[in-house]
């Protein structure tokens, strides 16, 4: 893997790579998520995917890519730490498979290319009836959110729990946000986020560097460079001095109910391994004893939030079982404190952990969105530098970790009847 410097503010990262059968390429700018930029960079990305100035429509755009022998491009929206992160992937038959003389490498970036720069306009600016139609579409799905009972309680967690903190805003920004985004405030923010961004390029595939690094530079050399706007370091909070209880009810049968702890301890691999062994994997102790042996939750699960250094835990509860959920889900990290787990426990996670990450390298999406991460952290973690990490974790390191995890935030969903 190699990655270099195009242009101000711009690089390429390049994977070389025969084992699939379709190239990746991915072109995404990176900002600070601010609940003043999420809804408009969740709306621009969207227009800018309806199409060019070349292709002005869906259909014009649907045919070009069925020349290119089915090729995929699409729009991309995503949370990196407290940066958002926006742009496209595509995807195209590698040349080794296609007929003598065919190349799709540098039709794919100037396509992509071509939805940052050349966006289908009109009368000078991005077009209405694609800023309105999509405008829509993302209230839609925002206020879909609450339909999912076990996200919208996940989601309602990390909002209490990082309450005046970036982490806390949301992706698509709020729905009386969209609705009030003008056209000519698009327009404008695309026209300042144009020449400002900082843009991630990233190409998986068998080409060699030379031939990526020119047809992105080709794709992109009309990209206005005036200034940087650079990601944002994600920041750590002290944990409350008391844990910060938020109930919330709604007519719902099943109790949704969330646990946020916050931690100080460095070390990655060892904090991966706690998550494990906590709740994050199905022979964790949240699944097997809180879940399986008593009963007390539907699912139970823990996820790591490595960059704001969160652990978080979901369930699914009968309303009753409140107070018995929250001091078994307690008693668990407690165990974990103590260094009260068995060898196979510890080497299930360490087994979980390993495949997770050897899966990566499977996809070149997955791989994407790795590096990505790294990228945009400034982590600099290489998939076989976390393996050998995490393969020599000790049992010390993890009770040091886990000792080091203390209970920030609950948020309970609870039906009205209870």
């Amino acid at each position: 893997m190699t990655r270099q410097m195009l242009m101000d503010n711009v690089y390429l990262t390049h994977i070389p790579s025969d084992k699939f059968k379709t190239s990746y390429f991915s072109a995404q700018m990176a900002a600070p998520l601010r609940a003043g930029t999420a809804g408009r960079n969740a709306l621009l990305v969207n227009v800018l995917g309806r199409g060019t100035a070349r292709l002005p429509d869906m259909a014009a755009l649907g045919r070009e890519l069925d020349m290119l022998y089915g090729a995929r491009l699409g729009p991309q929206l995503r949370r990196m730490g407290e940066n958002q992160v926006f742009g496209f992937t595509a995807s195209c038959v590698e040349d080794r498979f296609l007929p003598p003389g065919e190349a799709l490498l540098e039709k794919t970036a100037e396509l992509m290319g071509d939805m940052f720069c050349a966006p289908a306009l009109q009368e000078g600016r991005l077009r209405r009836d694609y800023a309105d139609s999509e405008r829509a579409n993302l209230i839609d799905e925002i206020h879909s959110i609450v339909n999912d009972k076990r996200v919208y309680a996940a989601r309602r967690l990390l909002e209490e729990m990082c309450a005046g903190e970036p982490y806390a805003v949301r992706l698509l920004g709020s729905a009386e946000d969209m609705e009030r985004i003008t056209l000519e405030e698009l327009d404008a923010h695309y026209r300042s986020m144009l020449p400002q961004g900082r843009l991630e390029l990233f190409y998986c595939g068998s080409a060699p560097e030379e031939r990526v690094a020119g047809a992105f530079a080709g794709a992109f050399a009309r990209l206005p460079r005036e200034g940087l706007l650079e990601p944002a370091p994600t920041t750590r909070r002290p944990v409350r001095p008391e844990p910060l209880v938020v109930t919330e009810e709604m007519d719902v049968s099943q109790g949704k109910l969330g646990m946020g702890f916050r931690t100080q301890c460095p070390d990655v691999p060892a904090n991966l391994m706690l998550d494990a062994m906590f709740g994050g994997t199905s022979t964790s102790k949240l699944f097997l004893n809180v879940r399986e042996k008593l009963s007390l939750c539907y699912y139970a699960g823990s996820s790591y939030h490595r960059l704001k250094g969160l652990v978080t835990v979901s369930s699914g509860i009968e309303c009753g079982n409140y107070d018995r959920a929250v001091a078994e889900i307690t008693a668990q990290l407690e165990a974990l404190k103590a260094g009260d787990w068995e060898d196979w426990e510890l080497q299930g996670a360490r087994s979980s952990l390993l495949n997770s990450l050897r899966s990566i390298e499977d996809s070149a999406g997955a791989l994407e969105d790795f590096i990505m991460g790294q990228t945009i952290s400034g982590a600099g973690d290489t998939i076989e530098g976390l393996m050998k990490d995490i393969s020599s974790v000790t049992g010390e390191q993890i009770q040091a970790a886990a000792q080091a995890l203390e209970l920030d935030t609950i948020y309970f969903l609870k039906g009205k009847e209870a």
